[in-house]
């Protein structure tokens, strides 16, 4: 990106209030384009509202969120959908939609609900299929899908729309380690192969730490720092932020952090320096 041309998204000194009670106030954070982002913090830090705000699905009191550099307020919903899309943290699936039928979903944004498939259509359809490695499965009833597969046909409809832009809250949730690193590893490669821009709510400091460019870090409703996992796997932060005291294992790369339990503290001869 140039030194002129702006973010891809931006926050600008955005306030969000929910029943009655104040989320942020004056929050700004932007994200540039080619990138991926994890926004990580303890519970109730307001990571996901962040994320359905920068997504439009919330609208801030003031303030303004812009899109390529136009206020998303002020976009029609298709055209916000054709640059970015999101998947929650759950997803309702209709009883026997196959994964063809739901990926086909992700095209909305062009042909409006209910209007015939044309050839690009059809193309994009396959195309996210692929990317995903669910053509095999294109027939199959969503509802049979192992976790890891059902999230990959989710992911599968988001990229139908062709946005350059993702937004994933906590897209690993429910899925035991195996599937979680599939769909970690599968969106990376889509921001390495296809630059596709990925922000993304994450719980797990190591996944975050291993599949994101940038870590933002924050704890009620304030952004506290951001930068490269390398510098933000702190001992202070760390602390300041989750209120835990964690190890660093000492040469990891990506780095690693674990808990470090009071009543059954790591062994020095373990070769693990305090985080």
């Amino acid at each position: 990106m140039s030194a002129s041309s702006p973010p891809l998204l931006a926050a600008d000194a955005i306030a969000v209030r929910l029943g009655g009670q104040t989320i942020f106030d004056a929050l700004s954070v932007q994200f540039d384009a080619g990138r991926v982002y994890a926004l990580c913090g303890p519970n109730g830090c307001g990571k996901s509202t962040l994320l359905r705000t920068l997504a439009g699905l919330i609208a801030p009191a003031s303030g303004q969120v812009r899109l390529e550099g136009q206020d998303l307020a002020r976009m029609r919903p298709r055209d916000r959908a054709r640059r970015l899309a999101m998947l929650a943290q759950s997803h309702l699936t209709p009883a026997g939609l196959t994964v063809r039928e739901l990926v086909a979903c992700g095209r909305f944004a062009h042909t409006g609900p209910g209007h015939r498939l044309r050839a690009a259509d059809t193309t994009a359809i396959d195309h996210a299929l692929a990317l995903t490695g669910l053509e095999a499965l294109a027939g199959r009833d969503v509802a049979t899908l192992s976790g890891g597969q059902r999230q990959r046909a989710w992911l599968a409809m988001a990229l139908a729309q062709e946005g350059t832009l993702l937004l994933l809250d906590e897209p690993t949730t429910y899925l035991d380690v195996h599937h979680q690193i599939d769909v970690l590893e599968t969106v990376r490669r889509l921001n390495r192969e296809h630059g596709l821009t990925v922000v993304w709510v994450l719980h797990d400091l190591n996944q975050a730490a291993a599949f994101s460019d940038e870590l933002l870090l924050m704890k009620s409703g304030h952004l506290v720092a951001r930068g490269t996992p390398d510098a933000l796997m702190q001992p202070a932060l760390m602390r300041e932020v989750f209120g835990v005291e964690m190890w660093r294992l000492p040469g990891s790369t990506p780095p690693v952090c674990l808990p470090r339990y009071v009543s059954a503290p790591l062994p020095h001869d373990q070769r693990v320096q305090a985080c």
